[in-house]
């Protein structure tokens, strides 16, 4: 890379998004980490900084369109420019649909689909500034290609974020901005520990027999790891993709084919 870029993410203190993070630095970018958890997104600074990293941080909330504005004020500042912007953030939710409740509802939509549409503004308006274009990235899933019983609302959430990166993609390309996203299935962090749990109840099992149940069917014969996700962000972050826009790519290890 002749000059250094700079890669943000949001939700970055841990699990996918500390993956994409660590591998976009090993690609040569600076990193910005976002996090709400203000005491473990320094925890992974000061790993990061033991790695000998280029890396800021920026606690704030990835729903709140202000937050995201100065997040990218934050990259900026510090390492003059936004290249690469990924709308990792997200939370699940787990209920029958007779019993989501407003404020689930709400709560969810707030993070998986309003924190991804201010992410795409705020990045946007830095990268029109530059004038050279840059890549945002959405996290999606699986659930956003196909539902699931008892994740609704999550399945909902993740169509929305699919939608939304056809219609970015499509405004910002004369702006040679490209917007895609990454599709994870079943990967081994808190969020699928959350998920495990809760599917536990309803379906009365012992806990991890539902992750076990869900993750049969993986055709490579292994849940995933945030390495394997965090290997394909790196593609859509890299010049590579240049040609790649509007596109909600699945890195499932063969769970859904379409």
């Amino acid at each position: 890379m002749n000059q250094q870029k700079t890669a943000v993410i949001t939700g970055s203190a841990q699990g996918i998004g500390k993956g994409i993070a660590l591998r976009l630095a090993k690609d040569g970018f600076n990193i910005v980490l976002n996090d709400l958890n203000e005491d473990l997104l320094h925890e992974t600074v000061r790993e990061f900084e033991t790695k000998q990293i280029k890396v800021a941080a920026f606690v704030g909330d990835a729903a709140k369109q202000n937050d995201q504005r100065a997040l990218v004020e934050k990259a900026v500042d510090r390492f003059g420019s936004v290249d690469v912007f990924i709308n990792n953030a997200g939370v699940e939710q787990v209920a029958p649909i007779e019993e989501i409740t407003p404020d689930q509802l709400e709560s969810l939509f707030q993070v998986n689909v309003f924190g991804v549409v201010y992410g795409i503004q705020a990045a946007a308006e830095q990268m029109k500034k530059q004038e050279n274009g840059g890549k945002i990235i959405n996290a999606c899933s699986i659930a956003g290609h196909q539902a699931y019983t008892m994740l609704s609302a999550y399945c909902a959430t993740k169509f929305a974020v699919r939608s939304f990166t056809q219609s970015a993609a499509q405004e910002y390309a004369k702006d040679k901005i490209t917007v895609n996203a990454y599709c994870p299935g079943i990967v081994g962090t808190s969020m699928w520990e959350r998920i495990d749990e809760a599917m536990s109840r309803y379906m009365n099992v012992e806990k991890g027999e539902a992750f076990k149940k869900f993750a049969e069917g993986i055709a490579l014969g292994r849940t995933q790891e945030p390495e394997d996700v965090a290997n394909f962000v790196s593609y859509l972050a890299s010049t590579d993709s240049d040609y790649m826009t509007g596109q909600s790519i699945m890195i499932d290890g063969g769970i859904v084919f379409n």
